[in-house]
């Protein structure tokens, strides 16, 4: 039985909040960025520095997206990502992302340090362990890989977990922090001397013209650049639905009697556990899933909290929460160019649950490019490249769109009628030729919205385990009356 306290992740319980103004009229910026998150802020600090007027646009408020919710570790060992880039590309590309990643882990050391962010930064060593005598070669062949790649990683026997591994790999110097306190100190650092962060302002639409104009719902901000940083692209062009494949996954925070492990550890197999401590508190991470999967239910919780009770003493489970990302087809970030035939809308995406790290390094990409400088990383991430060897890859993830486009079409649907639906859950009901979502609180009202997704009108499935509606095809998110959660959506979804 889950005994979680605070369906809401520790970071954002624990950061005090922000409150920014909307944009009200007409606005005029040299550098427009989309996104309040690590992407957004950390490259619109570093344009700010190189003496641009930036403007940063945030649907919500500073660090309520993705950053805000996942397990806060900034690492270049980011569980087996170098075996997975050498069978993708080659040793260069692996060295190249180990050079930038390293280079990321000092770049947010230093920009705490330079700011005054106290965001409670820690080095701790980091841990790809194997869970199972058969994850002992996945280890072995990770620990290869990082080696050829550079990174001083060592082979050892102790994952520093209270419960029997077969191996790690092991990286010292490596850093946690509260991501969201670590946000906020960035934004305070962008915000003011001709620069501004915009929260609840959701940009609508871009015009990639000279200037650039981004519009929203209370004005119009125009910009010689714009950086979309929204974690998954929002623009519906340059095909990123078939170069993207959305991934979620789940977190609790436990207080334990005793002490967390010292080290961030993540598990190398398809069953994934990810640990790392916040003061005594011990975080867990795993359960994932394709987004918007018929997989989303309580008890990836539940997992999770078995996990947790069985190898720890726990006190209390106290929060809970989820969190996407996207997966890129080669298992490189994006970054750069939003297209081949624009010099003024950039992207930075594609982080593989690994944004704390990988959007920094895109950062400092994303900077040397708009200031019309050489980055010799840039190249290698550039979100136009194509081979052949991912070619499949990219047949196969358009082909899903297509697969789940008109599959959910033809589906029946769950329900007859809203009266059949039970309190607290959600179900795909028939309307007439058509089909709603109808969701029923615990108290009997009833919510009823159209299912086809804003962006791209792919119809959405119910997510028992945040009681939201999910696209399974890009990874939108909207609540039981149709606010978007999650983009690339803008849209709120029609009322039935």
């Amino acid at each position: 039985m889950t005994t979680t306290t605070a369906a809401q992740s520790l970071w954002l319980q624990t950061a005090p909040a922000t409150d920014y103004p909307a944009l009200a009229g007409d606005l005029d910026v040299d550098v427009a960025v989309l996104g309040g998150g690590i992407a957004g802020l950390t490259t619109a600090l570093m344009l700010k520095r190189e003496g641009a007027r930036v403007a940063v646009l945030e649907a919500r408020r500073v660090g309520s997206g993705v950053t805000g919710n996942t397990t806060a570790k900034v690492s270049a060992l980011q569980a087996t990502v170098y075996s997975q880039i050498l069978r993708s590309h080659d040793a260069e590309a692996a060295a190249t992302y180990a050079i930038a990643s390293r280079a990321a882990v000092e770049e947010i050391a230093v920009l705490a340090a330079d700011e005054g962010i106290d965001c409670d930064l820690e080095r701790r060593p980091a841990f790809t362990y194997a869970a199972t005598e058969d994850e002992r070669s996945t280890v072995e062949e990770e620990a290869g890989a990082a080696q050829e790649a550079g990174l001083p990683a060592v082979l050892v026997d102790d994952a520093d977990v209270p419960y029997e591994t077969f191996g790690a790999v092991r990286l010292d110097d490596q850093l946690q922090l509260h991501p969201v306190k670590f946000l906020q100190g960035l934004a305070a650092a962008v915000d003011g001397g001709g620069s501004v962060v915009l929260e609840q302002t959701r940009a609508l639409s871009v015009d990639d013209d000279a200037p650039c104009r981004i519009h929203t719902n209370d004005g119009t901000v125009s910009a010689q650049q714009v950086v979309v940083a929204t974690h998954y692209p929002l623009l519906d062009r340059a095909a990123y639905f078939a170069r993207l494949e959305t991934k979620r996954s789940y977190c609790i925070a436990a207080t334990l009697t005793g002490t967390p492990p010292e080290g961030m550890s993540i598990s190398a197999g398809d069953t994934t556990r990810s640990l790392r401590s916040y003061g005594k508190a011990l975080i867990v991470g795993g359960e994932g899933h394709t987004a918007g999967s018929a997989d989303a239910t309580p008890e990836r919780y539940e997992r999770l909290e078995q996990f947790t009770r069985e190898h720890f003493k726990v006190r209390a489970i106290t929060h809970r929460w989820s969190a996407q990302d996207p997966v890129p087809y080669d298992h490189l970030p994006v970054i750069g160019r939003y297209h081949p035939r624009t010099s003024r809308l950039f992207v930075t995406s594609g982080y593989m649950k690994w944004g704390l790290t990988s959007a920094t390094f895109g950062a400092l990409i994303l900077r040397d490019l708009i200031s019309g400088r050489e980055n010799v990383w840039a190249e290698r991430f550039d979100p136009n490249r194509l081979s052949l060897s991912s070619t499949p890859k990219i047949a196969q993830l358009g082909a899903k769109f297509s697969g789940d486009f008109v599959g959910d079409r033809v589906k029946p649907a769950e329900a007859s009628s809203p009266d059949d639906v039970p309190p607290g859950e959600g179900r795909v009901v028939r309307d007439g030729l058509g089909k709603i979502g109808v969701f029923r609180d615990e108290d009997g009202s009833v919510h009823k919205v159209s299912l086809r997704c804003t962006h791209l009108g792919c119809l959405l499935r119910f997510n028992g385990a945040e009681r939201s509606w999910d696209c399974p095809c890009h990874g939108s998110r909207f609540d039981v009356d149709g606010a978007v959660l999650e983009g690339p959506a803008v849209h709120p979804l029609e009322a039935r």
